[in-house]
C-alpha cells in the first residue's frame, strides 16, 4: 500500500465509526488505488481521500437514518472522487475538472472496482447541477448535497467543525476487523 500522508480532521467532533460502515466500505479500502488520494489535494488543507472519507461517512450516517442503501451510499461515496490528479495545477484532456471529473473518477472507479447502479450514480452525479442530469437515485440525491457541504466546511477550513481524525480513528478500526 503507498503511504498515506497525515489525514486531516472529521467534519464532526463526535463520530464513532460504526462497524456496519466499515462492512459495507471494506473491500474498498483494501485496493491500493484508494489511498492514491491522499496525495492529491482538494479543499483548503485537505486531500482528495480525506474529502471523501467525509462525504462517505456522512451520507452513510444520513442513507441508514433514512432506511436507504447506505452501502452503496457509503462505497459511491467514497470513490466519487476517484479523479486521481491534482485539479489545482493539472487539467483534463477535455473539459473543464468541474465538469468532467464526474465521468474521469467513473471510469476509474469501473476500472478497479466492480459497482451497482446505485454507486455509478453518485459517481457520475455527484456534482449536479453542473452535470446537468438530475441524479437518479435518492442515495444519489443526498452524497451530491453532502459533498457541497463537506466542500464548503473543507475550503473554508472550519476548526470549529472539523476536529477528531475520521480516517485515523477509521484505519485503527479497520486494522482491528481484518
Amino acid at each position: 500500500m503507498e503511504k498515506l500522508k497525515k489525514p486531516k480532521a472529521t467534519i464532526r467532533k463526535d463520530i464513532t465509526i460504526e462497524s456496519d460502515y466499515i462492512d459495507c466500505i471494506k473491500d474498498v479500502v483494501n485496493r491500493d488505488v484508494l489511498w492514491r488520494m491522499s496525495n492529491y489535494p482538494h479543499h483548503g488543507e485537505y486531500s482528495c481521500l480525506d474529502h471523501c472519507f467525509h462525504v462517505s461517512y456522512l451520507s452513510y450516517k444520513i442513507c441508514k437514518k433514512l432506511n436507504f442503501d447506505y452501502c452503496s451510499t457509503a462505497r459511491g461515496a467514497l470513490l466519487h472522487d476517484l479523479f486521481l490528479y491534482d485539479w489545482h495545477t493539472d487539467k483534463p484532456l477535455e473539459g473543464l475538472h468541474g465538469f468532467v471529473h464526474p465521468r474521469i473518477a467513473l471510469q476509474n472507479a469501473d476500472d478497479h472496482f466492480e459497482l451497482n447502479e446505485i454507486e455509478r450514480d453518485i459517481i457520475v452525479k455527484h456534482m449536479w447541477p453542473l452535470t446537468i442530469v438530475f441524479p437518479k437515485y435518492k442515495e444519489s440525491f443526498i452524497v451530491q448535497l453532502v459533498d457541497k457541504y463537506c466542500a464548503i466546511i473543507e475550503t473554508f477550513n472550519r476548526r470549529d467543525i472539523i476536529e477528531n481524525t475520521l480516517l485515523n480513528e477509521f484505519v485503527k478500526l479497520l486494522a482491528n476487523e481484518l
